[in-house]
């Protein structure tokens, strides 16, 4: 019963995660931009890490800045992609915000601690204020994707190019990704928003509301089994689940490959 209490708060994130995640995993397939979430969480954790050095205090102000910047970064990714490949963007924007965040956190006595923090997240030890603001924050981007769903289905699906749907959708993201990143670290945060929606796409490939069926399922069923069995052994929360999602996702690459 006292694990129980224990777990009950971080599952009921992992859900909130995986609820919005795998949504936006869709779409980032679908745009063929793989590594947008990767590099738009390391850019976000470039402004967690410039407030460790200035004070945690502006960790909420620095995350937010860092977030519309990088959205607003992302938005003319389909201009730049007439210049150069647009994954290969991406990934520098990636390595930029890495090394960055490894230089100022050198300055910092705790940098080491901090790094790994910004990567694996503190996911056992939110509280129902976390769970409460999550919850919050998911459910007003989740109304608004919904309510101009057919907005946001035609910039990934059609093509659309409308610049301020594309900032819209972008900033959107990254305010999801503010969020996440500080609960739930760069790793768990990528994992869910890349591989449910894949393991989905394995079964129905362009059904939307089955990939996401599915992805979410996929998610709910390895967080629990990740959150309890990494608490029973003691070890990392974040990293178990990954490699659990990561594991799930090869079994099923290989179920199929031997189908076909």
């Amino acid at each position: 019963m006292e694990a129980i209490n224990f777990l009950i708060y971080p599952f009921l994130v992992c859900i909130m995660l995986i609820l919005i995640h795998v949504y936006f995993g869709i779409h980032i397939l679908e745009r063929g931009i793989i590594f947008v979430d990767l590099s738009l969480a390391q850019f976000i954790g470039l402004g967690i890490a410039l407030s460790f050095l200035m004070g945690e205090e502006y960790r909420y102000l620095f995350s937010i800045i860092f977030a519309v910047i990088g959205a607003s970064i992302l938005t003319v990714s389909r201009r730049v992609a007439r210049f150069v490949n647009i994954e290969a963007f991406i990934g520098v924007l990636y390595i930029f915000s890495l090394a960055t965040s490894i230089l100022i956190l050198d300055r910092s006595p705790h940098g080491l601690e901090e790094f790994k923090t910004i990567l694996n997240g503190n996911i056992l030890w939110v509280t129902p204020k976390d769970v409460l603001n999550t919850c919050i924050i998911y459910s007003m981007v989740g109304i608004l994707h919904f309510v101009f769903r057919k907005k946001f289905l035609s910039l990934s699906f059609e093509d659309d190019g409308n610049i301020l749907w594309e900032f819209i959708f972008f900033l959107s993201f990254a305010i999801v990704l503010v969020k996440s990143v500080l609960i739930a670290g760069i790793l768990q945060v990528f994992s869910f928003l890349l591989i449910p929606a894949l393991i989905g796409r394995f079964y129905y490939k362009k059904k939307i509301s089955s990939v996401l069926m599915l992805g979410w399922v996929i998610g709910f069923l390895v967080s629990l089994f990740g959150i309890t069995l990494s608490y029973k052994l003691d070890l990392p929360t974040a990293p178990f689940i990954v490699a659990s999602l990561s594991i799930t996702f090869f079994l099923q690459l290989f179920v199929k490959t031997l189908q076909k």
